[in-house]
Protein backbone atom coordinates (compact mmCIF):
# COMPACT_ATOMS: atom_id res chain seq x y z
CA UNK A 1 0.00 0.00 0.00
CA UNK A 2 1.36 3.38 -0.60
CA UNK A 3 2.77 5.66 2.41
CA UNK A 4 0.76 8.91 1.54
CA UNK A 5 2.12 11.99 3.59
CA UNK A 6 -0.86 13.45 5.15
CA UNK A 7 0.07 17.51 5.12
CA UNK A 8 -2.32 17.61 8.27
CA UNK A 9 -5.29 16.08 9.78
CA UNK A 10 -7.96 17.61 7.43
CA UNK A 11 -6.06 15.98 4.49
CA UNK A 12 -5.94 12.13 6.68
CA UNK A 13 -9.61 12.78 6.63
CA UNK A 14 -10.00 13.59 3.20
CA UNK A 15 -8.24 10.99 1.73
CA UNK A 16 -10.27 8.06 3.89
CA UNK A 17 -13.74 9.80 3.02
CA UNK A 18 -12.45 9.46 -0.47
CA UNK A 19 -11.67 6.14 0.09
CA UNK A 20 -14.63 4.99 1.59
CA UNK A 21 -16.59 6.60 -1.37
CA UNK A 22 -14.85 4.62 -4.04
CA UNK A 23 -15.51 1.35 -1.97
CA UNK A 24 -19.43 2.41 -2.14
CA UNK A 25 -19.71 3.66 -6.00
CA UNK A 26 -17.42 1.19 -7.49
CA UNK A 27 -14.02 -0.90 -7.29
CA UNK A 28 -11.20 -0.58 -10.28
CA UNK A 29 -11.04 -3.89 -11.91
CA UNK A 30 -7.60 -4.35 -10.19
CA UNK A 31 -7.97 -7.91 -10.57
CA UNK A 32 -10.76 -9.66 -13.14
CA UNK A 33 -12.34 -12.81 -12.83
CA UNK A 34 -13.01 -14.62 -15.98
CA UNK A 35 -15.90 -15.91 -14.37
CA UNK A 36 -16.13 -19.69 -15.84
CA UNK A 37 -14.74 -22.57 -14.49
CA UNK A 38 -12.46 -25.46 -15.94
CA UNK A 39 -11.43 -28.63 -14.41
CA UNK A 40 -7.43 -28.70 -14.04
CA UNK A 41 -4.18 -30.70 -12.19
CA UNK A 42 -3.07 -28.27 -9.87
CA UNK A 43 0.19 -28.59 -7.79
CA UNK A 44 1.81 -26.98 -4.90
CA UNK A 45 5.45 -27.38 -3.82
CA UNK A 46 6.72 -25.97 -0.73
CA UNK A 47 9.78 -26.38 1.57
CA UNK A 48 9.92 -27.87 4.99
CA UNK A 49 10.52 -25.98 7.71
CA UNK A 50 11.97 -22.70 5.85
CA UNK A 51 11.24 -20.12 8.74
CA UNK A 52 13.28 -22.46 11.36
CA UNK A 53 16.33 -22.91 8.29
CA UNK A 54 16.47 -19.20 7.25
CA UNK A 55 15.61 -17.42 10.19
CA UNK A 56 19.67 -16.72 11.13
CA UNK A 57 20.48 -16.61 7.78
CA UNK A 58 21.98 -13.36 6.56
CA UNK A 59 19.68 -11.17 4.05
CA UNK A 60 21.41 -12.06 0.88
CA UNK A 61 21.98 -15.86 1.68
CA UNK A 62 18.29 -15.83 1.95
CA UNK A 63 17.44 -14.45 -0.80
CA UNK A 64 20.16 -16.91 -2.66
CA UNK A 65 18.39 -20.16 -1.09
CA UNK A 66 15.15 -19.73 -2.28
CA UNK A 67 16.62 -18.17 -5.72
CA UNK A 68 18.08 -21.71 -6.21
CA UNK A 69 15.08 -23.64 -4.89
CA UNK A 70 12.28 -21.75 -6.57
CA UNK A 71 14.03 -21.64 -9.52
CA UNK A 72 15.27 -25.19 -10.07
CA UNK A 73 10.72 -25.92 -9.67
CA UNK A 74 9.95 -23.40 -11.97
CA UNK A 75 12.21 -24.99 -14.70
CA UNK A 76 11.08 -28.87 -13.73
CA UNK A 77 7.54 -27.32 -13.71
CA UNK A 78 7.57 -25.45 -17.36
CA UNK A 79 9.37 -28.88 -18.73
CA UNK A 80 6.83 -30.70 -18.18
CA UNK A 81 4.66 -28.29 -19.63
CA UNK A 82 2.96 -26.40 -16.45
CA UNK A 83 2.26 -23.06 -16.25
CA UNK A 84 3.65 -21.58 -13.02
CA UNK A 85 1.30 -19.00 -11.58
CA UNK A 86 2.81 -17.67 -8.55
CA UNK A 87 5.33 -17.74 -5.56
CA UNK A 88 3.87 -17.54 -1.88
CA UNK A 89 6.43 -17.25 0.92
CA UNK A 90 8.93 -20.36 0.06
CA UNK A 91 6.11 -22.10 -1.83
CA UNK A 92 5.04 -22.46 -5.53
CA UNK A 93 1.98 -23.10 -7.11
CA UNK A 94 1.35 -24.20 -10.67
CA UNK A 95 -1.30 -26.21 -12.77
CA UNK A 96 -1.33 -28.05 -16.25
CA UNK A 97 -3.35 -26.22 -18.65
CA UNK A 98 -3.50 -29.63 -21.03
CA UNK A 99 -5.33 -31.44 -18.03
CA UNK A 100 -8.89 -29.62 -19.01
CA UNK A 101 -9.37 -32.69 -21.41
CA UNK A 102 -9.77 -35.58 -19.07
CA UNK A 103 -9.28 -37.70 -21.54
CA UNK A 104 -5.58 -36.63 -22.40
CA UNK A 105 -4.11 -39.03 -20.35
CA UNK A 106 -0.57 -38.13 -21.50
CA UNK A 107 -1.38 -34.80 -19.50
CA UNK A 108 -2.40 -36.07 -16.21
CA UNK A 109 1.11 -38.19 -16.46
CA UNK A 110 3.14 -35.03 -17.01
CA UNK A 111 2.24 -33.86 -13.88
CA UNK A 112 2.83 -36.86 -11.39
CA UNK A 113 5.99 -37.17 -13.91
CA UNK A 114 7.17 -33.54 -12.59
CA UNK A 115 6.35 -34.33 -9.16
CA UNK A 116 8.92 -37.05 -9.72
CA UNK A 117 11.50 -34.99 -11.38
CA UNK A 118 11.38 -32.35 -8.66
CA UNK A 119 11.77 -35.35 -5.67
CA UNK A 120 14.63 -36.89 -8.28
CA UNK A 121 16.15 -32.83 -7.75
CA UNK A 122 16.88 -33.13 -4.67
CA UNK A 123 20.34 -34.14 -4.42
CA UNK A 124 21.21 -31.79 -7.29
CA UNK A 125 19.60 -28.82 -5.79
CA UNK A 126 21.12 -29.21 -2.52
CA UNK A 127 24.92 -29.72 -4.00
CA UNK A 128 24.23 -26.27 -5.47
CA UNK A 129 23.17 -25.11 -1.94
CA UNK A 130 26.44 -26.80 -0.48
CA UNK A 131 28.18 -25.20 -3.09
CA UNK A 132 26.56 -21.41 -2.04
CA UNK A 133 27.36 -22.54 1.38
CA UNK A 134 23.80 -22.35 2.21
CA UNK A 135 21.23 -24.91 4.07
CA UNK A 136 20.05 -28.15 3.07
CA UNK A 137 16.66 -27.88 2.10
CA UNK A 138 13.83 -30.15 1.91
CA UNK A 139 10.28 -29.71 0.41
CA UNK A 140 6.85 -31.73 -0.33
CA UNK A 141 4.63 -31.59 -3.29
CA UNK A 142 1.08 -32.15 -3.25
CA UNK A 143 -1.76 -32.24 -6.34
CA UNK A 144 -5.03 -32.55 -7.07
CA UNK A 145 -8.02 -32.22 -9.88
CA UNK A 146 -10.74 -30.27 -9.97
CA UNK A 147 -12.66 -26.89 -11.10
CA UNK A 148 -10.65 -23.84 -11.04
CA UNK A 149 -11.68 -20.32 -12.07
CA UNK A 150 -8.94 -18.09 -13.70
CA UNK A 151 -8.55 -14.53 -12.88
CA UNK A 152 -5.95 -11.69 -14.19
CA UNK A 153 -4.44 -9.25 -12.38
CA UNK A 154 -2.94 -5.78 -13.53
CA UNK A 155 0.24 -6.36 -11.25
CA UNK A 156 1.19 -9.97 -12.84
CA UNK A 157 1.49 -10.90 -16.31
CA UNK A 158 0.64 -14.78 -15.23
CA UNK A 159 -3.30 -15.60 -14.74
CA UNK A 160 -4.09 -15.94 -10.65
CA UNK A 161 -5.98 -19.46 -9.97
CA UNK A 162 -8.71 -20.09 -7.60
CA UNK A 163 -11.23 -22.78 -6.33
CA UNK A 164 -11.43 -25.89 -3.74
CA UNK A 165 -9.37 -27.46 -5.47
CA UNK A 166 -6.93 -24.93 -5.19
CA UNK A 167 -7.39 -24.84 -1.53
CA UNK A 168 -7.15 -28.68 -0.96
CA UNK A 169 -3.87 -28.99 -2.53
CA UNK A 170 -2.72 -26.60 0.10
CA UNK A 171 -4.45 -28.05 2.67
CA UNK A 172 -3.29 -31.64 1.70
CA UNK A 173 0.53 -30.46 1.37
CA UNK A 174 1.44 -31.39 4.86
CA UNK A 175 0.42 -35.07 4.63
CA UNK A 176 3.12 -35.48 2.53
CA UNK A 177 6.61 -36.89 4.08
CA UNK A 178 9.78 -34.88 3.57
CA UNK A 179 10.89 -34.63 -0.33
CA UNK A 180 7.68 -37.15 -0.92
CA UNK A 181 4.42 -36.44 -2.87
CA UNK A 182 0.93 -36.70 -2.05
CA UNK A 183 -2.49 -36.56 -4.28
CA UNK A 184 -5.90 -35.60 -3.53
CA UNK A 185 -8.61 -38.50 -4.05
CA UNK A 186 -10.07 -36.78 -7.31
CA UNK A 187 -6.70 -36.85 -8.77
CA UNK A 188 -6.03 -40.48 -7.70
CA UNK A 189 -9.52 -41.80 -9.74
CA UNK A 190 -8.16 -40.55 -12.67
CA UNK A 191 -4.67 -42.20 -12.56
CA UNK A 192 -4.87 -44.91 -10.42
CA UNK A 193 -4.18 -47.22 -13.36
CA UNK A 194 -1.36 -45.45 -14.53
CA UNK A 195 1.84 -47.69 -14.45
CA UNK A 196 4.71 -47.35 -12.50
CA UNK A 197 3.89 -45.91 -10.00
CA UNK A 198 2.75 -46.76 -6.10
CA UNK A 199 0.13 -45.22 -4.52
CA UNK A 200 -0.68 -45.76 -0.64
CA UNK A 201 -3.78 -44.18 1.22
CA UNK A 202 -2.38 -41.32 3.84
CA UNK A 203 -5.06 -40.61 5.87
CA UNK A 204 -8.30 -38.58 5.38
CA UNK A 205 -8.33 -35.39 5.51
CA UNK A 206 -11.11 -32.95 6.57
CA UNK A 207 -11.81 -29.87 4.40
CA UNK A 208 -14.66 -28.63 6.25
CA UNK A 209 -17.60 -31.12 4.10
CA UNK A 210 -19.26 -34.01 6.11
CA UNK A 211 -16.99 -36.91 3.99
CA UNK A 212 -13.59 -37.42 4.59
CA UNK A 213 -11.64 -36.80 1.84
CA UNK A 214 -9.18 -39.61 0.99
CA UNK A 215 -5.42 -38.84 -0.20
CA UNK A 216 -2.73 -41.02 -1.32
CA UNK A 217 1.15 -40.66 -1.74
CA UNK A 218 2.92 -41.28 -4.62
CA UNK A 219 6.10 -43.04 -5.62
CA UNK A 220 7.61 -44.15 -8.57
CA UNK A 221 7.17 -48.65 -8.77
CA UNK A 222 10.14 -50.69 -8.06
CA UNK A 223 10.51 -54.65 -9.11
Amino acid sequence: MENKNYGSFEDYEKSHCSLETSLRTGLDEIVSFSGTYKNYCVCIVDVVNSTKITATLPREKMCKYYSIFLNAMALIAKEFGASVVKIIGDSMLYYFPETSDVYKKLSFADSLECGMAMIDAHRIINTKMSEERLPHVDYRISADYGSIMTAKSVTSLNDDVFGSSVNICAKINSLAESNGMVIGGDLYQIVKSFIGYDFKPVTDCSIGLKLQYPVYSITRHVE
